[in-house]
């Protein structure tokens, strides 16, 4: 078990220790925050998540935290990063954790070794401990059938992959999301906000500020915070009536709305619809339509376990066989090709 090391730099004063010490009363116990890492997790979430804990513990000059790491059952976990971090099996963790997070990265193949973890988990949450989703953790969760009747986040990139595979659970495009005993967030840099707000529920607003004025995290997003850039930064135009039109077809790739639809919802002709596109994209409408069906399988194939026929039929295509052809089209392989026929 890996528990997490307690620091002291110098950057912590005795007089800063001892005022903080006021909010944590003496016996106040530790909590112990379990990570459960998948093979390749995302180095970037993982740290926004734990560095916040470690500089809790540092500011309060009290153990209001741990940290352990957990694996479904390898005894080395590798990060995104590559680097190698020692775990321990889920199976065997010690009774009296408080909050688990379930944290990956993107590739489905890695999540495969995860379901061993899975009778653990549901243990756990019949025991009532806090679970959480990272990045694509909260696929795995789902997977796990642990987000029924519960609000709920993921990475924008794995929201379609998750919405096809569970067709009855709908992820909020949030930053992150607290419903009772579960949290989850898109990952990213989007833990700093989360750890912000669990700090603040247990130590009070002031004490999580000054944790966040640790890492410079000076402008914190609230939880229904946007995981993406503006449709104006996507797609580089500010014409108001097509970002409604794009919009409107990036939230109907699996049924292409037809150009008079599009061109009502935005609130202009036809042919204005069209100049538009030309315009201001230097493409059609059904050439931009296409574009972002394929863009989104490509992902798909990237991303989740999705097979190609079920992804084809997620993005709008009639058949498999017409999916490939306008795929290897766009990009100059076959769908099986670009996933390595997995």
């Amino acid at each position: 078990m890996s528990d997490f090391p307690q620091l002291r730099p110098a950057g912590v004063d005795v007089d800063t220790a001892a005022q903080t010490k006021q909010a944590n009363p003496a016996g106040q116990a530790t909590q112990r925050f379990g990570f459960l890492l998948v093979d390749r997790f995302a180095l970037m979430s993982f740290a926004s998540a734990t560095e916040p804990l470690r500089a809790a513990n540092l500011i309060a000059g009290a153990d209001l935290y741990s940290v352990e790491i957990l694996s479904a059952a390898a005894e080395m976990v590798r990060s995104s990063a590559g680097f190698a971090v020692p775990a321990t099996d889920m199976a065997r963790a010690a009774p009296g954790l408080h909050t688990v997070f379930v944290l990956a990265g993107g590739n489905p193949e890695d999540w495969k070794a995860a379901r061993a973890a899975y009778p653990a988990l549901r243990r756990l949450s019949r025991e009532g401990v806090r679970l959480g989703g990272i990045s694509s953790g909260s696929y795995l969760l789902a997977e796990a059938g642990l987000l029924n009747d519960r609000d709920f986040t993921i990475h924008w990139e794995h929201a379609p992959a998750l919405k096809e595979a569970f067709p009855t659970l709908a992820p909020r495009p949030a930053r992150f999301v607290i419903d009772r005993d579960r949290i989850t967030c898109g990952g990213g840099i989007a833990p700093l906000d989360m750890m912000h707000a669990l700090i603040s529920d247990r130590m009070g607003p002031a004490f999580a500020r000054r944790v966040s004025d640790w890492y410079l995290h000076t402008a914190i997003a609230e939880p229904e915070g946007p995981q993406r850039g503006s449709a104006v930064e996507r797609h580089g135009t500010r014409h108001p009536a097509l970002l409604v039109a794009l919009e409107t077809m990036e939230r109907t790739l699996e049924r292409p709305l037809p150009r008079t639809t599009i061109a009502r919802t935005a609130g202009i002709s036809i042919r204005h619809l069209d100049r538009l596109f030309s315009e201001e994209l230097g493409a059609g409408f059904s050439e931009t339509y296409r574009r972002l069906r394929l863009d989104q399988a490509r992902k798909l194939l990237a991303q989740s376990p999705l097979s190609i026929s079920e992804i084809a039929f997620a993005t709008g295509f009639s058949s498999a066989s017409h999916f490939t052809r306008q795929f290897k089209t766009a990009f100059g392989a076959t769908p099986g090709q670009m996933r390595g026929d997995r």
